[in-house]
């Protein structure tokens, strides 16, 4: 038994008037979603262009469909948001009399993206004369506009829920300032898309066990989906790494640079794939088992995944490296169906 105030800090009861979250070991979230719709509705609306060519603004942000988080595990921060935004523009050309009225759309404002990187659509209402000289001028000046508006929604979200899901820890009768440590590089997983799939931690060896349940909807057959699962070339193509697949009983695979490897348990073509299966940091000889249903609805095909033995500090990486670097990766590749995430 280790000595009074030598033990592993992590079971430590501190002196804490909250009693609760000691060193923030265990998973906490917080809902972003409204504050972060109203936060970018008032941005997008305060967009008023005015100069030599004319002038425009934001009348009406008409969608922003999605959803907001702040996560926090161990200490790390960690965001998830998603949203499609629809906003409606009106404005004139200089000595022009004629009003013109549009739409600026923007597709894939989420975490994976940076605000730079974001797809912002510029239309018009009317093919009346001059829109082809607006539309290039809100094209011009508006999609810059709406990129920064929206990065410092982003630097706001990380701000403002940043406070309270960190909790000071006592260490020598001061707080623990490294415990404040708030935002993660959102960049991890787009330049090293394993190290958002992976941890950093040293594995444990006496980890806790535990299970994972998903399910995602793909636009396209259950045979076709089976060969994107299976087939060598077709998941070198979705990983955008060299793969090696031998989809058969017994077969090994090894994927995303051997980040992910293991064996085909069980093959039911166009139906059902079992693995055993881990990440390249797991202790030695630790596999989890991973069962692949895939149900044939009447439009689109339905995986249905089961995952057990996966050590409990891997859990939210593991679901959100399926989700991202599985799920919404096949989509983008194969053009299965709007991305679902």
């Amino acid at each position: 038994m280790a000595k009074w105030g030598q033990g592993d800090p992590r079971w430590i009861v501190e002196e804490r008037p909250d009693s609760t979250n000691v060193n923030n070991w265990h998973w906490t979230e917080k809902n972003a979603t409204e504050w972060s719709k109203e936060r970018i509705t008032e941005h997008l609306l305060s967009i008023n262009v005015k100069n030599e060519t004319g002038e425009w603004k934001v009348r009406e942000v008409t969608k922003v469909d999605g959803e907001a988080s702040a996560n926090n595990r161990k200490a790390k921060l960690i965001f998830f948001y998603e949203f499609v935004i629809k906003l409606e523009w009106k404005g004139s050309l200089k000595d022009e009399f004629t009003n013109h009225q549009g739409y600026i759309e923007v597709t894939n404002l989420s975490e994976e993206n940076d605000p730079e990187d974001l797809d912002v659509i510029v239309s018009v209402k009317e093919n009346v004369e001059g829109h082809r000289e607006m539309k290039a001028f809100v094209r011009k000046t508006g999609i810059p506009l709406v990129k920064e508006k929206l990065a410092k929604y982003i630097k706001e979200l990380k701000e403002e829920y940043s406070r309270g899901l960190i909790l000071p820890t006592k260490k020598n009768g001061k707080s623990n300032q490294a415990a404040q440590k708030t935002v993660q590089d959102k960049k991890i997983g787009l330049e090293q898309p394993m190290q958002a799939m992976t941890t950093t931690a040293k594995a444990e060896s006496r980890s806790v066990k535990v299970e994972l349940e998903l399910k995602e909807e793909f636009k396209t057959s259950a045979g076709e989906l089976y060969q994107v699962l299976t087939d060598e070339n077709r998941v070198a193509a979705f990983t955008r790494e060299k793969a090696t697949v031998d989809a058969k009983p017994g077969g090994k695979f090894s994927i995303l640079g051997g980040n992910i490897s293991g064996v085909f348990v069980e093959l039911i073509p166009d139906k059902k794939i079992v693995q055993k299966w881990r990440f390249s940091n797991w202790p030695e000889a630790c596999y989890s088992t991973v069962t692949m249903n895939l149900v044939q609805k009447e439009d689109c095909t339905v995986i249905q995944l089961k995952q057990s033995g996966i050590p409990d500090y891997d859990i939210e990486k593991t679901e959100t490296g399926w989700r991202r670097y599985f799920w919404e990766s096949i989509k983008r590749t194969f053009g299965f169906g709007a991305m679902l995430f």
